[in-house]
């Protein structure tokens, strides 16, 4: 007995110790720790209770530049929405509510906003031919018409005969909003946005008959500042039906917002932030429990590299250039027009964007308003030059040939060639732009002689100079978060991708960067930072990190990334191109001198023709400084036109200012007031151009008006298809200006 009751007492103990543990696992179940937020899971209720899950939204997170000054950020809002654990689930009492609802609205001044695409009124009519999710949702045949889908509407939800006409294509339409929207408890319908106070206390005093109506904070992405990289902060959006179906997997609902394009889609995770969950119990058609699951987290804020003041510098820069200096020295007015062009600035040591002008331009705050204005504008402001915009290199491809000739030993630095201001090749004579006798290296660079780099151009080869223009980067996409055209390289590939033939002789052309090519002043600007770095190549960058909303603590940094590194068989090899860039600096005019900033400069400039006449040409250059310990690279551009060098001291002198330089601080800038420009009613004109099949190639000497022309051999080649000058997406090929062209042409650097 005795030992009967000593088992007993310790089942007894056994079974409290698993009940004790029993009630500690369940207690553990309905505890979480999410970071280091203490939450409840969601609650077991009750047999017979519905309960569902629903979405917190997160607030987005800001967008600023360098030192911190917002360019994009949110204004509260308050919505008005459905939901459906409210709204009654009898469809004629349903009916009732939703248009009561739309009247209410109506009344104050909100237009529900419907996305059936049926006319309101009698006969109705589809009003685009985007019809066939319509058509799908409603179970009807493909030739099933406006008026069938809402006597398919009108018959699925009982709507009465007791309604007008008018009322039953309200309900109708409202009804469909909810499938297309899928309403469900995890969805709620959006109503109205951003409605006044007044409106939500009258609506939520009429809750009795307006049952599901619920007022949820909300806010609008507010551009702070439209002038600050218009193209590169990109644009937020509804979720469209064909979009929903992936998103809703990563916690989407139909009422978010979507970065489209620029940072907000290329930084969509970490701006959007994480949204949170709520349960909500519901039994006998009555909620009777909501409880929070998580809490939302707010997306970060992400700093740019650019310091929002040069970017305003060098936009003025650019268009001071294009509207007054470059008008004022034009000369060949009747050709040259010099109204489009690109600057890219970086920061050599990093890789990180430090300024990006492109003109035309538009401020971002009228991009939604006026989007078709800017889509048909004159010269394209909607495309970014310096990512998208394409254009032959001319002389600045020169550095690129320079580095294969040096590397793969073809010359040396001080091996001579002779310029007898010609070059014969394959019974074509081609022009340079001067005299220059023996010739070597680093004088050929400074003087952009090209009887020098045809020769060597020759004696590489078109395999090599191809080899070389990848090392650099060329004819590939950069990697840039926001995405970038990648160009295309002239060689037989290219020529073979679209149908056209091969010539020899193209190879010298090749060399020169003035046969068919196109490269990015972005692409073009890694490359004299790769020269500067002596073969480092650093991917360019505009995210410089991401800090947690509100609190301000840093989340991440972005660190520098080398894309590559050119192995070097002639350890000396860029003293040549680097000393002949220096010397190419001192030959500036005294008003845009490079000689007197206290430090080198290296630079390369070329005046590539565009393709579309012998006569008419781009003007491109590339450089980077200090020369021997660089801190900036640049690139720029301007379509038809001259003299681009002189904007270089400019760029660098308010570079100095606004990040410092060459250890010279930088000087504390405010931003200025934004301005915004006046639209004009001025479009583009479509027009074709043929290229003229003349027999002649033409090249100018240095800054002359006076043309150089020799027979050619070679019948020239029909131009190549022009891509349109519009906004590039993925299914947009990029801003080409001159258009594929295989014509062979010659170029009068300057």
């Amino acid at each position: 007995m005795k030992g009967f009751a000593e088992n007993l007492k310790s089942i007894i103990i056994i079974l409290l110790v698993v009940l004790l543990a029993l009630l500690s696992s369940l207690r553990l179940m309905r505890i979480q720790v999410v970071g280091d937020k203490t939450i409840e899971a969601p609650q077991v209720y009750e047999p017979g209770t519905l309960t569902y899950t629903k979405g917190i939204k997160a607030t987005r997170g800001e967008i600023l530049d360098f030192n911190g000054n917002t360019i994009v950020t949110n204004d509260a809002r308050t919505d008005l929405v459905l939901q459906m654990a409210f709204f009654p689930t009898d469809l004629q009492e349903g009916n009732k509510a939703l248009l009561g609802i739309y009247r209410a609205l109506e009344e104050r001044g909100y237009k529900f906003k419907e996305s059936i695409p049926i006319s309101f009124s009698k006969p109705y009519i589809f009003k685009s031919k985007d019809t066939e999710e319509l058509i799908s949702d409603l179970n009807l045949n493909v030739y099933a018409t406006a008026e069938n889908c809402i006597d398919k509407l009108i018959s699925d939800y009982e709507i009465d005969d007791k309604y007008t006409d008018e009322e039953k294509r309200i309900i109708a339409g409202m009804r469909y909003q909810m499938i297309d929207k899928d309403f469900s408890y995890s969805n709620d319908l959006l109503l109205a946005e951003g409605v006044d106070e007044q409106t939500v206390i009258d609506l939520k005093e009429m809750g009795n008959f307006y049952r599901g109506i619920e007022a949820v904070d909300a806010s609008d992405r507010k551009i702070v500042r439209g002038d600050i990289l218009p193209h590169e902060i990109g644009t937020v959006g509804p979720i469209y039906a064909e979009e929903y179906d992936e998103l809703k997997n990563k916690g989407y609902s139909y009422n978010d917002v979507l970065g489209k394009s620029g940072i907000e889609a290329a930084m969509e995770t970490p701006l959007r932030g994480i949204n949170g969950e709520e349960q909500i119990a519901v039994k006998d058609g009555k909620v009777r429990d909501i409880k929070t699951i998580t809490e939302a987290t707010s997306g970060e804020t992400v700093k740019l590299t650019v310091d929002g003041v040069y970017q305003l510098k060098l936009q003025n820069i650019l268009d001071n250039f294009l509207n007054n200096t470059f008008p004022s020295i034009n000369p060949k007015p009747w050709l040259l027009k010099g109204n489009c062009g690109a600057i890219c600035v970086l920061d050599a040591r990093t890789g990180a964007v430090k300024g990006m002008a492109t003109a035309p331009t538009y401020n971002l705050k009228d991009y939604s308003e006026n989007y078709d204005y800017f889509l048909q504008a004159k010269d394209s402001p909607l495309v970014n030059r310096c990512s998208y915009g394409l254009y032959r290199p001319g002389s600045t491809f020169k550095t690129v040939t320079a580095t294969a000739a040096l590397n793969e030993k073809v010359v040396t630095g001080g091996t001579p060639l002779v310029c007898t201001m010609g070059y014969d090749f394959y019974g074509t004579h081609y022009s340079c732009t001067g005299l220059h006798g023996n010739i070597t290296m680093r004088h050929a660079i400074e003087v952009s002689c090209n009887s020098y780099f045809y020769e060597v151009s020759k004696r590489l080869g078109i395999d090599n100079i191809t080899k070389y223009a990848k090392l650099y980067g060329l004819g590939s996409a950069t990697g840039i978060e926001t995405g970038d055209a990648p160009g295309y390289l002239c060689n037989p590939e290219t020529f073979a991708e679209h149908g056209q033939p091969w010539y020899v002789g193209y190879v010298i052309q090749a060399g020169i960067g003035n046969q068919d090519c196109g490269m990015t002043p972005l692409q073009m600007a890694v490359v004299a930072s790769t020269i500067g770095n002596r073969g480092i190549r650093y991917q360019p960058y505009l995210v410089d990190s991401y800090y947690s909303y509100g609190s301000g603590s840093l989340i991440k940094k972005t660190e520098p990334t080398i894309a590559n590194k050119i192995e070097l068989t002639t350890p000396d090899l860029y003293d040549y191109i680097v000393g002949g860039m220096i010397d190419a600096s001192h030959n500036m005019p005294a008003k845009y001198s490079l000689s007197d900033l206290g430090f080198d400069v290296a630079i390369k400039t070329g005046t590539p023709q565009t393709g579309r006449s012998l006569d008419e040409q781009n003007s491109f250059f590339i450089g980077f400084a200090p020369a021997n310990n660089p801190e900036i690279a640049f690139a720029g551009v301007v379509e038809s036109g001259e003299y681009s060098k002189y904007m270089i001291r400019d760029l660098i002198l308010a570079y100095q200012e606004c990040y410092g330089l060459n250890g010279v601080k930088p000087t504390k800038q405010k931003l200025p007031e934004e301005v915004r420009p006046v639209l004009t009613t001025t479009t583009a004109t479509t027009t074709t151009t043929t290229i003229s099949t003349t027999t002649t190639t033409t090249a100018y000497i240095e800054e002359s008006s006076e043309p150089y022309s020799e027979p050619a051999s070679e019948a020239p080649l029909e131009p190549w298809t022009e891509y349109p000058a519009s906004v590039p997406t993925e299914t947009t090929p990029p801003y080409d200006p001159n258009g594929y062209n295989a014509e062979a042409s010659q170029e009068p650097d300057q």
